[in-house]
Order: C-alpha cells, then sequence, then structure tokens
C-alpha cells in the first residue's frame, strides 16, 4: 500500500526553552545553541530523498525547517496549522509564575485535563484536532514520498500520541528534543511510529567554541 513517510522536527532551542518560560504562539527565534541545532539536523538529513518541507511560520520553526530545505536544496512551505499549541494568557510566563498566579489553572494543566485551555488559547482536544487534520492533509498530498515537518514540542507531542494510541492524559514517557529525528508513517488508515527521538547527529562533532 502506498504510504508517505514523515520526518517530524522540533524547532532548535531558544532562551525561553532554557527559562521554562511559555511560549505558545509568541514569536521566540532560536538561541546560539538552536541555530547550531538547526545545522546539524540539515546535515543530518542531507541524503535523505526529501519532497517538500513544512514548518509552522513561527520563526523558531520556520528557520529550523529553513537549513534543512537549503540542505535538500527546496523552500520551506509554511503552515500555521503546525503552530505550537496556544497557551493564551500563560504565555511568556515561566513555569513557577504560572504556579503561583493560576494555580488551579495550574494544576489542569499539568494534569492533562483533555478539556481545558487557558484563557484565551487551546484546549488539548482542540489541540489533538488541529495537529491531525493538518499532518493528514500534509501526508495525503505526498504518498509514496517523504516529507519534513518542523514544528514544536506539543505538536510532537500529540503527534507520537496520534501514532502510538496514546490517551490524551497519558503521563508522557517519551522525549521531545530540540532538533531531534522523529520518523512516521501515514497510510489512509492512520499514523504509525518509526523511530523516535534520535540525536545522533547532535553528539557527532563537539561544538565550537564561539557557539557555546
Amino acid at each position: 500500500m502506498e504510504a508517505t513517510r514523515i520526518i517530524a522536527i522540533r524547532h532548535g532551542e531558544t532562551a525561553w526553552n532554557v527559562d521554562t518560560r511559555i511560549q505558545g504562539h509568541l514569536d521566540i527565534p532560536l538561541n546560539d545553541t538552536g541555530l547550531w541545532q538547526a545545522q546539524r539536523v540539515a546535515a543530518a538529513l542531507a541524503g535523505e530523498p526529501i519532497a517538500a518541507v513544512y514548518a509552522s511560520d513561527l520563526k523558531r520553526a520556520h528557520t529550523t525547517a529553513g537549513a534543512i530545505a537549503q540542505t535538500v536544496g527546496l523552500s520551506v512551505v509554511a503552515h500555521t496549522g503546525l503552530r505550537e499549541r496556544s497557551f493564551g494568557v500563560f504565555e511568556g510566563k515561566t513555569f513557577t509564575e504560572i504556579d503561583m498566579a493560576w494555580p488551579e489553572d495550574a494544576r489542569a494543566w499539568r494534569k492533562r485535563v483533555p478539556e481545558w485551555a487557558p484563557e484565551g488559547g487551546e484546549s488539548l482536544l482542540v489541540l489533538r484536532e488541529r495537529i491531525l487534520q493538518t499532518a493528514q492533509a500534509l501526508a495525503r498530498q505526498h504518498m509514496g514520498e517523504q516529507i519534513v515537518l518542523v514544528a514544536h514540542g506539543g505538536v510532537l507531542d500529540v503527534l507520537y500520541r496520534i501514532a502510538t494510541g496514546q490517551e490524551l492524559q497519558a503521563p508522557r514517557t517519551w522525549q521531545l528534543g530540540n532538533a531531534s529525528i522523529n520518523r512516521l508513517l501515514w497510510t489512509p488508515q492512520g499514523f504509525s511510529l518509526v523511530g523516535w527521538a534520535d540525536t545522533r547527529h547532535l553528539e557527532q562533532e563537539t561544538r565550537d567554541e564561539t557557539h557555546t
């Protein structure tokens, strides 16, 4: 049966990742480590047959995708459906600040209550439907080919759950590392997992001192 191979990449590191500050739809750029990671993942995918590179339009994902696209001779196709979960009033706040300002909401967030949403943001149910519809639509356009999707931690988490049948409330036991390589397969019957959290390309070389 014809299938679409998907390489799903989380964007490189940002300063807000380091600070445990919620980014959501805020447009935060990559830091120096993130830029290095983008080049490393691009180099790791250089020999792959890739038909298209899709990315969230937020610059941390789009910049990461740009490095990959340049390496394989393509342009990035931006898609708002690949954006991170919208966190509304949580955006720009650290985990500690959220716990202090909205203790009840923080508990619902940490318990992964599917129908709960931060004020002005998305619930996990809404996020899952958005990601499922977006990924299916893109995969359907590339039957028999391989595509790259560059997105965010929340997006990758949903893709993993969809491919493995994990419930939205199930505790996360898998990694969502910046610039790791994750592989999925899509057929009209759904998504399946091929490989996850490959970070060998981030370990192959010692970073130049100018990037520390």
